[in-house]
């Protein structure tokens, strides 16, 4: 009987903390929802370089990035003509609520051809509350071809959803 009773209180304890998981993801989705939606998809995003101390915009430009399901993205621009440098490879996540944070590099090229280096941007973005729309504020990282780096800049974007 002691063992069918333990056996009782060990199935409901499985079950209230199985409620409780169901109860926590189903927040976190609403959560997810509340924040605008989902980051991924493609975006038509208007660049601008910016003065970092200033906050002055320098040039403006446009690119389109991909932000695709399980964190990774891929990022064009026509900042720089696509033959002196490769698209941008990189990452993104959710911080939490609207907040999310993405981070690329690419490779530089000169006229000739000859590798020149590598950038690395990193941007924290907020999601509006349609999920149609971010903004986003970072840095970009100048390596040469060494791996040393050479310089350093500050950016921000706004950016719609790109779709039908």
């Amino acid at each position: 009987m002691r063992k069918n009773i333990s056996r009782s209180a060990a199935m409901a304890a499985v079950m209230a903390l199985v409620s409780l998981m169901t109860a926590v993801a189903s927040f976190a989705q609403t959560k997810e929802t509340a924040a605008g939606g989902r980051f991924d998809g493609a975006w038509n995003v208007r660049v601008s370089i910016i003065n970092c101390a200033t906050g002055g915009v320098i040039r403006s430009f446009d690119s389109v990035t991909q932000f695709m399901t399980g964190g990774t993205l891929i990022d064009s621009t026509s900042g720089i003509p696509q033959a002196l440098k490769t698209p941008g490879q990189g990452v993104w996540e959710h911080t939490m609520g609207p907040y999310y944070r993405f981070r690329f590099k690419s490779f530089g090229f000169d006229a000739a051809g000859n590798y020149t280096g590598y950038n690395v941007i990193q941007h924290d973005a907020t999601l509006d509350r349609t999920g149609d729309a971010y903004e986003s504020r970072g840095t970009v990282e100048i390596y040469n071809p060494a791996g040393v780096l050479v310089g350093t800049g500050c950016s921000t974007t706004v950016a719609t959803r790109f779709g039908f």
